[in-house]
């Protein structure tokens, strides 16, 4: 289901999410970020679904939290229990693209802030353009941090790096992001949606079970000890051995060819 701040096209088993607030740079407001926690179930839960790309409109991927409309006033008052309660539903967004069993490819253009940066982290791969600027912006504004961005950076960069981009908060070019491992590749800006695209759609016509099976392993590989990581990586790959699309593969190995997977 289409929000007016969130789209959503299925196409080729490919779910495209765009965040569309393009006069304000896909600022998050209530409406975009309960519109992506929907959309993000959607992608979990459907099984016409084999892979997403989260983009944002107006080339710009999210800038963070609508902080004029922070400085304005403009918001009601709530108190902290609602407005801690409010936060952590919209937060689920990222906790869902990160865990869900389809592979998750973020488009980085314009600009990806704050808690934009946030949800980009949360995805399996970003596709960023050359001339995108990433920051995580928080401190500069007097806040924390929030969609799991200390969690995510920290995953992948160390505390070390993590403490440096959050309270520092430099701002970082595309090929910065790219040495540090924080983006999976870069394309020139005009080339941007065909680039995240491609990655996207390729990850779509995988083998999808499998894709699904590797990322679980590599979550588990951030929070649980390494025998439980050893049964459920002996389950899953015994689990993947069964397959059609393992089963087309080795047809295709043998037959010299390119596999051709359904899915399942």
């Amino acid at each position: 289901m289409n929000t007016e701040t969130v789209l959503q096209h299925l196409e080729s088993g490919l779910l495209t999410i765009t965040m569309n607030r393009p006069e304000r740079r896909n600022a998050l407001n209530v409406d975009m970020t309960l519109g992506l926690v929907s959309a993000a179930k959607r992608a979990a839960e459907d099984h016409e679904v084999r892979a997403v790309l989260l983009k944002g409109a107006g080339g710009t991927f999210c800038v963070g939290g609508d902080v004029k409309s922070m400085a304005d006033g403009s918001r009601a008052p709530m108190s902290f229990e609602n407005r801690m309660v409010n936060l952590r539903r919209g937060m689920e967004v990222s906790r869902i693209l990160h865990e869900m069993s389809k592979p998750v490819v973020a488009q980085l253009d314009g600009a990806a802030a704050g808690a934009g940066l946030s949800i980009a982290l949360s995805c399996d791969f970003r596709v960023a353009s050359s001339s995108v600027k990433i920051t995580t912006a928080f401190a500069k504004v007097g806040l924390s941090g929030d969609y799991g961005g200390t969690y995510f950076l920290t995953q992948m960069l160390g505390s070390a790096k993590a403490r440096e981009l959050y309270m520092l908060s430099p701002v970082l070019s595309a090929q910065e992001a790219l040495a540090l491992g924080i983006v999976t590749r870069i394309a020139p800006d005009a080339e941007i949606d065909a680039a995240a695209r491609e990655l996207a759609m390729s990850l779509a016509e995988g083998p999808t079970i499998t894709l699904g099976y590797i990322k679980r392993n590599i979550n588990n590989a951030e929070r649980l000890p390494l025998e439980t990581c050893f049964d459920a990586e002996a389950f899953h790959h015994s689990r993947a051995n069964e397959t059609a699309d393992h089963k087309e593969a080795a047809k295709a190995f043998v037959e010299k060819r390119k596999p051709q997977f359904q899915g399942h």
